[in-house]
């Protein structure tokens, strides 16, 4: 007879599930809403493995990146079952792949490149892009992303609407007309297999390895 922790609804897979949100949210420097769905059986994970993770969160800063949407799922995952039974927290055994988008509003991509951690790298992009710094600000419009500078002492905007798209695992940003391009540089656990503007967001699809 099955019992009720070898459903994906049984308690012990309800208790992996708060760890696994408790544990997201302590990678987070904030998130708005948290759904996390789990893959598999208690019984297999209490052999120490999970079928895989899917997560939905709104509204995330994660080092200092302001996401507006991240849709993830994960591959299998080794877990160490026997400390989150005793009530201590959960334990990832070993790295894992995640695949999905995040998606960036015009705002949310301002408000990261103003970062301390990533304000070279705005600044990087309006010198390429537009020969001016410091970079003020993105829009999006229709179906471009608009990069705005403005010069030291001058009173109004430099813009330039770019296209963004995939290139060679990374994301490469070209302005319409196609004069000026610039491939951002990307860590190697990360692999962009598509970039797009859609919904009024810059979406951005790949894989990526998470190191517990």
């Amino acid at each position: 007879m099955n019992s009720s922790d070898d459903k994906p609804g049984g308690p012990v897979m309800q208790l992996l599930a708060s760890g696994l949100q408790l544990w997201v949210r302590q990678q987070c420097q904030a998130i708005g809403s948290l759904d996390i769905r789990l893959q598999g059986t208690a019984l297999q994970l209490l052999r120490g493995r999970l079928a895989g993770v899917q997560l939905l969160a709104r509204r995330v800063i994660y080092k200092d990146l302001h996401f507006e949407l991240v849709e993830l799922n994960s591959g299998p995952i080794q877990v160490h079952s026997g400390n989150l039974l005793k009530g201590q927290p959960l334990q990832l055994e070993q790295a894992f792949e995640i695949q999905g988008q995040v998606s960036f509003t015009a705002d949310g991509l301002t408000r990261s490149l103003r970062a301390p951690q990533w304000r070279a790298l705005g600044d990087g992009l309006g010198e390429t892009l537009l020969g001016i710094v410091p970079l003020v600000e993105l829009q999006i419009c229709r179906d471009n992303l608009v990069f705005a500078a403005r010069a030291i002492g001058a009173p109004c905007l430099i813009e330039l609407a770019t296209t963004v798209l995939a290139a060679e695992g990374s994301i490469e940003i070209r302005s319409v007309n196609g004069n000026v391009s610039s491939r951002l540089p990307m860590d190697p656990g990360i692999t962009i297999s598509d970039a797009r503007l859609g919904e009024g967001m810059v979406q951005l699809i790949g894989t990526a390895q998470v190191n517990p």
